[in-house]
């Protein structure tokens, strides 16, 4: 089995275009088979390198690693359409050979004006075939005198073209509503049916998921792999991925793109997760599968023919899960951009500036959908000012009463004479002693504490938040972190200005 997944350059690699991907490797993956990668960058004005390379970043992020590609090559390359120009110019030439193709002379204005009358009139809108009838020799003749032409192809008339789609069943065209296809342009540039008939048959290509959108284009592919003698591969149509609206997924419904997606803060393994189930099912209810897994268990005829809802909020719920199981070290580094961004980070980290950083994981990847939303997680860590609490006038009315002015005073003086609360039990321990000395207990307790060291009502469990409080005080400016205050400072400063 021989699978491609054939992007173009032309912008970011956009989701739906990432599920093609998957199902491609899944199917590869599942089967023993080779994973090709084909870049189609033949439209010049449109590709850029730029976009060349972001595609094969997101890729390389997303995990989805290919056997054969224009950067580690491979049997059959070059793996640019932009490097097989030759290949399709003699392909085309066999064609013109055989008279399976023949040199077209109309300007783009008469090609315009014959589709406007064939719209006008209700008719399909296909070539009229004004230039099949112009003898093989004039027309090369014509060539060669620097007249410039495009090559069609010779459509065969009054033939049904069928083929037995793996997702879809049985598909069948007639030939009177295809028309006669340019190969090559009048700048020998190939038009996207030959370019990618040539690069399949040339490459092997056995099998071919693409999007429903390439129905259409099937027949007419099926008759050049008939013209040129290859053997044509498996064809499966995949449903599109839609926004809420029920319209093609677009910029106006949000992230569309890899780089989007993963500047927000989702997990590569997540988002796969996720786009498989668009449109497939592994069974028995399961909705969390690892990427191995899923190749193992895939197969097309499970792939369903609706069009699929694009659900952030369901991503959101799956990234969670792998957030919640990935390894502390790891979402350290990648939470590392948005606190630096977040002016949290003020430098490199030293080793224990990263061990820090790892030991604030606790804090958030049980508490966040995405990793951007880090540093509102952490805020309360890094930003204190008691002052700035006790201006607004529900802070102030929770701690006005004499219940609460007791526990923050216990609070203030347990903490002037304990070490540094660095772990759970220490916290508890504070907490009890507080309890003991103010009489209150359950929330009217604990939300007093919870004001005076956070300056806020709500927010992370204390029993996590305190100790990373105390362990960033301690720390070294050399750490890479922009300075904490430790509950101590916090609140010592919150009963003084409660007092004034």
């Amino acid at each position: 089995m021989r699978v491609r997944f054939a992007p173009s350059p032309t912008g970011h690699l956009h989701i739906g275009n990432v599920r093609t991907a998957l199902f491609n490797w899944l199917l590869a993956r599942g089967h023993g088979g080779t994973f090709i990668l084909r870049v189609e960058d033949t439209d010049a004005e449109r590709s850029t390198l730029e976009s060349d390379t972001s595609i094969l970043e997101d890729l390389r992020w997303l995990g989805l690693t290919w056997d054969e590609g224009p950067d580690i090559g491979g049997p059959v390359g070059p793996y640019r359409q932009s490097e097989r120009l030759g290949a399709y110019q003699s392909r085309a030439e066999q064609l013109l050979a055989q008279d399976r193709a023949y040199y077209c002379f109309c300007t783009p204005e008469q090609l315009d004006a014959e589709r406007k009358h064939q719209l006008a009139n209700n008719l399909p809108a296909k070539y009229s075939g004004r230039c099949a009838v112009i003898d093989p020799n004039e027309a090369a003749r014509r060539v060669q005198s620097g007249e410039t032409a495009a090559i069609r192809f010779r459509t065969p008339q009054n033939r049904e073209v069928t083929f037995d789609d793996l997702v879809r069943g049985p598909i069948a065209f007639h030939t009177d509503v295809i028309g006669d296809q340019v190969l090559l342009r009048a700048d020998k540039s190939p038009a996207y049916n030959f370019a990618v008939v040539v690069d399949d048959g040339l490459m092997g290509v056995t099998h071919v998921v693409r999007g429903e959108d390439h129905i259409s284009n099937t027949p007419r592919q099926l008759l050049i792999y008939e013209a040129l003698a290859f053997t044509p591969p498996r064809f499966g149509h995949v449903a599109m991925v839609l926004g809420p609206d029920h319209t093609r997924l677009s910029k106006r419904h949000g992230a569309t793109s890899v780089d989007e997606f993963r500047e927000k803060g989702y997990l590569p393994e997540a988002l796969l997760n996720y786009l498989a189930l668009l449109s497939w099912s592994p069974g028995d209810g399961q909705e969390i599968v690892p990427l191995a897994e899923m190749a193992k268990r895939f197969s097309l005829s499970d792939v369903g023919h609706s069009a699929s809802i694009f659900d952030e909020e369901k991503l959101a719920w799956v990234n969670r899960h792998y957030l919640k199981d990935a390894p502390h070290d790891r979402l350290a580094s990648l939470c590392a951009p948005y606190l630096q961004r977040a002016g949290y980070i003020s430098g490199n980290l030293s080793p224990e500036g990263v061990a820090f950083l790892v030991g604030l994981v606790p804090l958030v990847n049980v508490s966040v959908d995405r990793l951007d939303q880090t540093p509102f997680r952490l805020k309360q860590l890094f930003e204190y000012s008691a002052a700035s609490a006790l201006m607004q006038p529900d802070i102030r009315g929770e701690v006005g009463t004499d219940a609460a002015r007791q526990v923050i005073g216990a609070l203030a003086a347990e903490l002037e004479i304990s070490p540094r609360l660095v772990d759970k039990a220490m916290f508890r321990g504070l907490a009890d002693r507080v309890k003991q000395k103010s009489g209150q207990k359950g929330r009217a307790l604990f939300h007093p504490i919870r004001i005076a060291l956070t300056g806020a009502g709500d927010g992370p469990e204390l029993d996590l938040l305190v100790p990373a409080m105390e362990k960033g005080a301690g720390l070294e400016t050399s750490a890479g972190f922009v300075a904490i205050a430790g509950a101590r400072e916090r609140a010592t400063e919150f009963s003084a200005r409660l007092k004034s």
